[in-house]
């Protein structure tokens, strides 16, 4: 078995984040196997190359915020409310109900 995060498995994790939901950089990384991860989740989303087929912009912070986005936070929250989300300043309102659960196959 495989020890380290390859970007394959996260990406394709992500893809079941459903529209409306978010998920941390440590929920991916628990859901993976790795809860000491969460920074390299970042650096793996930061290198997406199919954000449209990849939904990176629904990974967020711990504590609800946006956290970044290749092309910015402003998108990235036009692109979250779009899906139904709303927020309180740059926290995702509801936070705990809007997070996404998911379990590696």
């Amino acid at each position: 078995m495989r020890d380290h995060l390859v970007s394959s498995d996260v990406y394709a994790l992500l893809k079941k984040v459903p529209e409306g939901k978010v998920i941390t950089y440590g929920d991916l990384a628990k859901a993976l196997g790795h809860p000491r991860a969460a920074r390299a989740i970042g650096k793996i989303m930061n290198a997406n190359p199919d954000p449209i087929v990849v939904p990176c912009h629904r990974v967020v912070t711990s504590d609800g915020g946006i956290g970044g986005y290749a092309y910015g936070t402003k998108v990235k929250k036009d692109i979250l409310a779009g899906e139904g989300l709303s927020f309180e300043g740059e926290r995702i309102k509801d936070f705990e109900n809007r997070r996404a659960v998911l379990k590696k196959n």
